[in-house]
């Protein structure tokens, strides 16, 4: 799911004019000690110098995500990210296509923008 957070959040704000890409690469969770919990591949948006990390809030829905993971979503300044994780772009990777993406949710998000601009 978060391949499609990402894309769909990347396009909406491409279509807002903001400076956006979809990220692709790992993302490590660490407990309040610095050890490492957990790892996985995973998506994000960058927009400028900031980051948005915005759909970990369900990962304690994942089976595969140990319970003691508990990170909460981030946009702000990618130097600042939280020192509960660190996000390793995959340099050169873009997000896959997805059909539900491009045929559904897209559209249907960018018809909402589009009327909510036009009032």
């Amino acid at each position: 799911m978060c391949l499609q957070f990402a894309d769909l959040l990347s396009r909406a704000l491409t279509h807002l004019q903001f400076p956006t890409r979809g990220v692709v690469g790992t993302a490590v969770y660490y407990d309040t000690k610095g050890r490492e919990l957990f790892r996985w591949n995973h998506a994000w948006v960058r927009v400028g110098k900031e980051v948005i990390d915005g759909n970990v809030d369900c990962l304690s829905e994942n089976p595969a995500v140990p319970n003691q993971v508990a990170v909460q979503p981030y946009w702000g300044p990618i130097d600042e990210t939280p020192s509960d994780r660190r996000l390793r772009e995959n340099h050169g990777t873009a997000l896959p296509g997805d059909v539900d993406v491009d045929g559904i949710w897209w559209p249907e998000l960018k018809a909402f923008i589009d009327k909510m601009l036009a009032g």
